[in-house]
């Protein structure tokens, strides 16, 4: 499989490797938790630690989602490392406590049932609650670290672009280059404005999408949008933009939104706020 396939399934992939991340979790402190019982040679039922593992999985990877909201929302970065982490380590607080509250009543619902001869309980919520933090702690932080390792490799292998005359201080760029830089893998090499598709915002991020490769951009869209414009590219939905020289048929929905199809036979949603400018233009 190449990189490109992978990343036209990208979501699909990541969903399987986030789960095959937690299934080997779970089954390697089981095993973890099994040995160790059985260290003290008496005899236990085994569905116990299964329980107990499981419903601290499961709930660890329904909170997952929340911490990637909030990394979005709140992105570790050189210029504002320190108050982002600060903000991430407030946040774990909330994160633990998500997770602790649908572990703990999914345990007692389980243990409530008439099969068990126990009940789950927590007599000191505060003492209980400190040492899974400071389980969630780790945890929350090691995730984290591996979305970012996740999302360098990504752009290593995918290659960032960059505009040649990159203006970080001024609204707007005028007298801008023809081509913007892209490195990848340590190689440098340029590609010309033009040659761009269509643009989708993505977190971050905007993805130029090049002759069916894909080009992360560290720019929000309202800028990218500031830049081309004039280049002939117009903005078509809140989290798309497009080459007007790649736009091959305009369709319109009763709806009053619509789509673009590109002459590569890629189609981009187009929204009310936007289509009657792009007929404008393209006529």
């Amino acid at each position: 499989m190449t990189l490109q396939q992978y990343l036209g399934k990208r979501r699909y992939w990541e969903v399987l490797i986030f789960l095959a991340v937690v299934v080997v979790s779970f089954l390697a402190n089981l095993g973890t938790e099994m040995i160790e019982l059985g260290r003290f040679g008496a005899s236990f039922d085994t569905s116990i630690p299964i329980i107990l593992e499981a419903t601290s999985h499961v709930a660890m990877a329904l909170c997952i989602p929340l911490l990637l909201w909030f990394n979005r929302r709140v992105p570790i970065r050189r210029s504002n490392w320190l108050r982002s982490s600060a903000a991430h380590i407030a946040f774990s607080v909330v994160f633990s406590a998500v997770h602790v509250a649908l572990m703990y009543w999914a345990r007692v619902f389980i243990f409530g049932l008439s099969r068990f001869s126990m009940s789950y309980r927590w007599d000191n919520w505060l003492v209980e609650f400190a040492y899974e933090y400071l389980k969630d702690f780790r945890t929350y932080f090691l995730i984290l670290a591996l979305v970012y390792l996740y999302d360098f490799v990504i752009r290593r292998l995918q290659g960032e672009a960059g505009f040649l005359s990159e203006e970080k201080n001024e609204q707007t760029v005028t007298g801008m280059s023809d081509r913007f830089l892209v490195k990848k893998l340590g190689r440098e090499f340029l590609v010309r404005i033009d040659e761009i598709e269509w643009i989708e915002s993505c977190g971050n991020y905007v993805n130029l999408h090049v002759g069916g490769r894909v080009y992360p951009l560290r720019e929000t869209m309202t800028r990218i949008d500031q830049r081309l414009v004039p280049l002939g590219f117009q903005r078509v939905h809140r989290s798309a933009i497009v080459n007007l020289d790649r736009v091959a048929e305009l369709v319109a929905f009763d709806s009053g939104d619509g789509e673009a199809k590109l002459v590569s036979e890629v189609t981009v949603p187009v929204s009310r706020r936007f289509r009657q400018e792009l007929r404008d233009r393209l006529s």
